[in-house]
């Protein structure tokens, strides 16, 4: 609980960074009941981070994940929803097929564009729904001291953390819990706790670039490439509020030229990046130079009571526009798992899963992005064993075509471990469409009654529950497993505690006036219809067996049962192992 006693202030978990990712973090534990026992502080007044620039692009799962979290609507109010792509060569000839043309393919999912909207916009959304929740970002608050007591068990205040006003110069000591560390590239609570953070930096340097331009480029308002053969795969993107984004590598030779890079120099070199066309700013709203390279730190997780998160935790180029969407997919990994900790639901050793599932898959983008980034600025990839003469433009777009679903976010899964475990389950479809580790897809699904459309994800939000899914096939066919299924549930121990986080839905592959005449019993929690049958196709449930899926509250699949004899016994084990089940 967060409280004042003798200087000292105490609380269950003290988030360093403002940023997105700080924010969603503060967001998710706020949302699922701790706003009392949560503090959020960032360095920086948020009068100077709130400038333009920075990270622009959500990708389909990024913002599943949070539309899932109900704040994915008020960005699209806001957004440049971009579906259209364009590739020029250096005659400005379209290329098809190029640079960015797989965000056109982006499918099985509603959210199917680039949502782009610059970070300072989608930051003031974040903090703005934090502060309805009872939680304010504390800043200018700067953290400058940590002391982990490891005599201190997991679970009590083994951190004592001092923080100082920027403006006012006064320190309070905070002990907390668990520390949070979601401040950036340059992270304080990493050094301080001795963090290596293995990778490089290269001598390539890029300049990025917003504003209000005009210009005779057929098709401005997409996201475009130019393939310069001065400024390397010249990004351009169309932005919300009308701006547009110009990125371009920064060549030694370029930068020579001028004594420092100034506004005018940012705006004459862009200028020059995508000729043949021509380009004039009417209003520049930011512009930053910057090295490439990748870097990870070697712990997510460390002492049993500090995280990491974000750019803290993991740093790349902006190639691939991964960044920030990177870092929402290690908060929404991370904040209903420290969220049950506190709650008592689940074992403290959950937390352990937050490293061992999303450190993969930023090694994955790691290894992606030095790729890439090479290729952006015209070089072979290292280690190229293709054709050395082989241009760097036709590799790209076969580069990102490849990664694009990894890049989407939409393939991102995860190992077997105790959340991802194998069940009974046999899809109808070889090989199965969605396993254990997956992502949940989004399916259409209709209301009873009023038949109205909605969407599983909207009616399995993130809320730190999981969802037990009951895909209950064709009635005719499943009745008898269905009442043997409900027999079963009805006399579970396990399953009669109301304090479980768990919550049920009952989908059909049919629709009647009535739930409970089709099923012949009364519907595990919600039912919605799957009249058309195109929820069990893409699950890969055959409608005369029917099938049991647990999706975890972060929207991935846990594990999944036939519906059978023994299914209500076997997610009675996966709970039991998942959560602090007394039975």
């Amino acid at each position: 609980m967060s409280f004042v006693d003798k200087q000292v202030r105490r609380v269950d978990v003290l988030i360093v960074g403002g940023g997105p990712v700080g924010l969603l973090i503060a967001f998710q534990l706020a949302k699922f009941g701790h706003s009392r026992f949560i503090a959020i502080i960032e360095k920086h007044p948020k009068s100077s981070q709130d400038q333009y620039g920075r990270a622009i692009t959500l990708y389909p799962r990024s913002s599943e994940i949070l539309d899932q979290l109900g704040l994915a609507d008020e960005l699209a109010q806001e957004c440049f929803a971009c579906r259209n792509t364009v590739c020029y060569d250096k005659d400005g000839k379209e290329v098809a097929g190029r640079g960015w043309n797989f965000l056109e393919h982006m499918k099985d999912t509603q959210w199917d564009f680039a949502l782009v909207l610059r970070q300072k916009y989608q930051e003031e959304i974040f903090r703005r729904s934090l502060k309805e929740l009872g939680v304010d970002l504390e800043a200018p608050v700067e953290l400058i001291q940590v002391h982990v007591d490891e005599s201190v068990s997991q679970g009590g205040y083994k951190i004592t953390a001092v923080s100082k006003n920027s403006i006012t110069g006064e320190e309070e000591t905070i002990m907390c819990k668990y520390l949070v560390g979601a401040d950036g590239g340059r992270s304080f609570v990493r050094r301080t706790l001795d963090i290596p953070f293995d990778g490089s930096t290269t001598e390539d340097k890029w300049v990025r670039i917003d504003g209000i331009i005009e210009t005779n480029m057929p098709k401005p308002r997409v996201y475009g490439s130019i393939e310069s053969p001065t400024h390397g795969n010249v990004l351009w993107a169309a932005l919300d509020h009308g701006a547009t984004r110009i990125g371009f590598a920064f060549t030694a030779e370029r930068q020579n030229a001028y004594p420092e890079l100034n506004e005018a120099a940012a705006v004459a070199e862009a200028i020059e990046s995508v000729k043949p066309f021509s380009l004039q700013f009417k209003q520049v709203d930011w512009f930053t130079v910057y090295s490439v390279g990748q870097r990870v730190a070697r712990k997510f997780f460390t002492k049993d009571c500090v995280i990491l998160a974000g750019d803290a935790s993991h740093t790349h180029s902006s190639g691939a526009a991964q960044g920030m969407n990177t870092g929402i997919h290690d908060a929404s990994n991370l904040g209903w798992k420290l969220s049950m900790a506190l709650d008592g639901l689940a074992p403290s050793s959950l937390l352990n899963t937050y490293e061992s599932e999303r450190l993969p898959n930023v090694q994955k983008l790691i290894n992606y992005d030095k790729d890439i980034s090479r290729l952006m600025t015209m070089q072979l990839p290292i280690g190229w064993k293709g054709d050395a003469n082989a241009d760097p433009n036709e590799i790209l777009g076969k580069v990102m075509e490849e990664a694009s679903t990894f890049t989407s976010g939409l393939s991102i899964a995860f190992d077997l471990n105790v959340l991802n475990v194998m069940g009974s389950f046999e899809s109808s479809s070889k090989p199965a469409p969605v396993s254990p580790g997956q992502r949940g897809p989004d399916v259409q699904l209709q209301k009873p009654g009023t038949r109205e459309a909605t969407r599983l994800h909207k009616e399995a939000p993130n809320n730190a529950r999981f969802h037990v899914v009951v895909f209950a096939g064709e009635p005719d066919y499943t009745s008898t497993s269905l009442k043997s299924f409900s027999d079963s549930l009805e006399s579970s121990k396990v399953f009669s505690n109301a304090r479980l986080p768990i919550s049920w839905l009952t989908i059909p592959a049919n629709s009647a006036p009535s739930a409970f005449e089709l099923l012949g019993i009364m519907p595990f929690g919600k039912v919605f219809y799957d009249e058309k049958q195109t929820a069990h196709n893409r699950y890969g449930v055959d409608i005369k067996r029917g099938g049991v899926m647990v999706l975890r509250p972060d929207g991935w699949v846990g594990t999944s049962t036939s519906l059978r004899d023994g299914a209500v016994v076997e997610l009675e084990v996966y709970f039991k192992s998942v959560l602090l089940i007394n039975s």
